[in-house]
């Protein structure tokens, strides 16, 4: 590997490599939208996005995958992408974040790509559940994990200068959050309930300006990481604690040498201040809009978002069809 400087870090242009890898799967996802088949939805996918980052110039190595390399075609914990010229770093892929939405049409799909320098993010992929919570910088010093959700919904809206019930929560619906909607609930605030894809629930709460005010609940281990890269590009909190499903998993994260019940924040679950969050949307969505074919043309819109400079750029891209038939 060479020394020189400008390949010791990811540095700006590879988020804009990196766009034309969830571009490629999104817009191969896009013929799979409605069609009742996530599988076929994820594997067009997964094909699309290996074979875009086969192209860029980096010495990338998947942390954050879709499983081990028994799993293949998935792109798997421990995978060598890229040329292997340049930057070593970390990637965490999500080639349909939201599978289930694609197969059914439904909104807030996205293909999702996180990065970093490498060794710096948390491989937490003995233990599959995270318990997480989000919102944007006003929680910092006011959201603590381990207090009542009601203690914290109050002290978010006295931060923000809201009243309880103007307060928006995202969850993920599943039958595990019943008693958490309850109480968010009877706290007055409002729930917005996801169906799926709790990392654009997470961004929309870090965001100024969406209608979700704080995302919460148990999601898996892999999007809270992936989440943390956003959140240290956008300035918001979070913080996060591990969901072993049971004492055998607890087991396989402490043997992992994870400590399970430490209240992990943004630099615990990425240590790298030099992060990059990339998503295109696959179905509309509040964060991005889906792909469309548009006569001869097919339209993307995609975030991109590099904690090193805080910022936050939307592309939108028209491609030929005809390059994609």
């Amino acid at each position: 590997m060479t020394s020189d400087k400008k390949y010791e870090n990811p540095d700006r242009n590879l988020a804009l490599e990196l766009v034309r890898a969830t571009e490629a799967a999104a817009i191969r996802a896009q013929p799979w939208i409605g069609k009742g088949d996530k599988n076929a939805a994820d594997g067009a996918a997964v094909d699309a996005m290996r074979a875009f980052l086969g192209t860029v110039d980096f010495a990338g190595t998947i942390v954050i995958g879709e499983g081990e390399k028994d799993a293949a075609p998935m792109l798997f914990n421990g995978e060598q992408v890229g040329t292997g010229v340049g930057p070593s770093v970390d990637i965490a892929v999500d080639p349909i974040d939201g599978t289930s939405l694609t197969a059914a049409g439904r909104q807030n799909a996205l293909s999702v790509l996180a990065a970093a320098d490498r060794g710096t993010m948390l491989d937490a992929s003995s233990v599959f559940y995270m318990n997480k919570i989000v919102t944007d910088a006003d929680g910092i010093g006011v959201i603590d994990i381990e207090r009542p959700i009601g203690d914290n919904i109050r002290a978010l809206a006295k931060a923000k200068g809201k009243d309880v019930g103007e307060l928006r929560i995202a969850v993920l619906d599943r039958p595990r959050h019943a008693q958490l909607i309850d109480d968010i609930r009877a706290a007055g605030a409002g729930t917005r309930l996801l169906l799926d894809g709790d990392v654009a629930g997470g961004i929309n709460a870090a965001r100024y300006g969406t209608r979700i005010d704080m995302c919460v609940g148990i999601g898996g281990s892999p999007e809270g990481v992936v989440t943390a890269c956003a959140i240290k590009a956008l300035g918001g909190f979070i913080q996060a604690k591990l969901a072993p499903k049971d004492d055998d998993e607890r087991q396989k994260g402490i043997d992992a040498g994870l400590d399970v019940d430490a209240v992990l924040g943004a630099d615990d679950l990425v240590r790298s201040d030099n992060t990059f969050f990339v998503a295109t949307g696959v179905t509309d969505g509040g964060l991005v809009a889906g792909v469309k074919r548009l006569g001869p043309i097919i339209r993307t819109e995609s975030v991109v978002l590099r904690s090193r400079s805080g910022t936050i750029r939307r592309i939108e891209a028209d491609h030929l069809a005809e390059k994609w038939l």
